[in-house]
């Protein structure tokens, strides 16, 4: 019996299922994905939800079925890699492997900032991010919404609120000299000027010092705050810290080049917990997924792996709502109408997928 084990359900995780399963499965394989919801999530949508514009049951797909799956909904409490098994808070027995992918994602880094872990909202899991978007409809008209952080993340946050409630004073705090670091600058102006004409106010060069219950204190300031929402920067799931191996400087694991721990080979690693040149991204996840999926695929069937071949990532897309947008398509710099299309026709393929 071999026994492939799947930490996490995401894009990565999901990816390498859908591999293995459509190359066929040898009879003597079983597969356990484990994840703390019965259910894939869309992450990059995750922001309609804190904004109150879409409910979760529209960014969330099934999981494929199959008699040789099996699948595990729990809290993920220790990764044991002497003994390779695997501890779930919610069952008594550990789950045993041969073969572990470890993407278990990432989590809000707070940068040791003294409050923001307590008082801040997050759009970083389903849960979280509904818990955000209870928050943000609770608010009584002309109430206040802080987003720190002016990433990808913040923007769409800020902007799907700005939409779906025009009462609210909206302020996103960047700590650049403009939105959207690393973006190209057409697409940083064009979001600034969006920003402008929606009335939400963004303060850049920001230092935050402290968050409070009800504010946010920067540069020596403090500015009132009915709902916080913390953007700025994630760092690798805390259950990748004590596995013993070695790691970049962001904390993720380094693979070989066929996407495994060097020292373990039978474990591999994808998306936010695996080393890469690229910016953590779905896309980023379902190319890694795509890469283990075809190793794996190779070793179950007794067949010499190869060497995954090197991919390009396809661009950006971001939303400015629902019918406004930016991204970077085919290497050029596009904003307004076209690549919010092009974002909701992504949504629709990973639906269908």
């Amino acid at each position: 019996m071999k026994r492939i084990v799947i930490l996490g359900g995401g894009y990565g995780g999901v990816r390498i299922l859908h591999k293995l399963l459509d190359s066929g499965l040898p009879s003597d394989v079983r597969i356990n994905l484990i994840d703390r919801n019965p259910y894939h999530s869309l992450k990059t949508e995750f922001y309609t939800i804190a904004a109150g514009t879409s409910a979760d049951k529209d960014v969330r797909t099934t999981f494929p079925i199959h008699e040789q799956v099996e699948y595990l909904f729990g809290e993920i409490e220790n990764i044991d890699t002497e003994d390779e098994r695997i501890f779930i808070r919610e069952l008594d027995d550990p789950v045993p492997y041969d073969y572990l992918v470890i993407g278990v994602g990432c989590e809000d880094n707070y940068h040791g900032i003294p409050g923001a872990e307590l008082y801040t909202n997050s759009v970083q899991t389903i849960n979280k991010a509904r818990r955000t978007g209870l928050a943000v409809s609770n608010l009584d008209a002309y109430g206040t919404v802080v987003i720190v952080g002016a990433g990808l993340s913040g923007i769409e946050v800020a902007s799907e609120i700005r939409e779906s409630r025009s009462d609210l004073n909206i302020r996103l705090l960047d700590r650049g000299a403009s939105v959207l670091n690393g973006f190209d600058p057409k697409i940083q102006a064009y979001v600034e000027e969006w920003f402008q004409k929606n009335d939400v106010e963004v303060i850049h060069h920001a230092n935050v010092e402290y968050v409070e219950e009800k504010a946010v204190c920067n540069n020596g300031s403090c500015f009132p705050s009915d709902v916080t929402i913390w953007t700025a920067g994630v760092k690798p799931n805390h259950l990748i810290t004590d596995l013993p191996y070695e790691k970049d400087q962001q904390g993720k694991i380094i693979l070989n080049e066929y996407c495994q721990v060097p020292t373990s080979t039978n474990v591999y690693a994808v998306g936010d917990c695996a080393s890469s040149e690229y910016s953590p991204s779905a896309q980023l996840a379902g190319k890694q997924g795509e890469q283990i999926g075809d190793v794996l695929r190779a070793i179950i069937h007794d067949q010499e792996p190869q060497v995954p071949k090197e991919f390009k990532l396809k661009g950006t897309l971001g939303s400015l709502g629902k019918s406004d947008g930016f991204g970077n398509m085919l290497k050029q710099p596009i904003t307004g109408l076209l690549p919010r299309l092009a974002k909701s026709g992504v949504l629709w393929l990973n639906k269908r997928h």
